[in-house]
């Protein structure tokens, strides 16, 4: 089966042998980076884009609460749950949880 037989509205062409080497060689440079980076920081970083997320839904016309309240949710397991495990942002994200918390009630009203 080819790439436009499983996805009848492709009209992406199939990739070849040497795309499909790059892509390969491509993921593993990033995995290689990746693996560089302290644990924290990468956790850091997505804990902010939980945060990014909250705020988005919150600012949604009109505001999209659920959502906003899985990404709070989701954030508040982190910053609760690893705590000072988060290095020196820790303190940062329990603000920022706070703030995006505060947000949350004062848009549901």
């Amino acid at each position: 089966m080819t790439t436009a037989d499983s996805h009848p509205f492709s009209t992406e062409p199939e990739p070849d042998e040497s795309q499909l080497e790059e892509s390969m060689e491509a993921l593993a440079e990033a995995r290689r980076r990746l693996a560089e980076v302290p644990a924290e920081v990468v956790v850091v970083n997505h804990a902010m884009g939980l945060y990014e997320l909250a705020a988005i839904h919150l600012t949604a016309t009109p505001p999209d609460l659920g959502a906003a309240a899985l990404s709070i949710d989701a954030l508040a397991c982190l910053v609760d749950g690893l705590g000072d495990r988060l290095g020196p942002d820790a303190a940062v994200l329990g603000d920022a949880l706070s703030n995006i918390r505060l947000a949350f009630v004062q848009i549901k009203g």
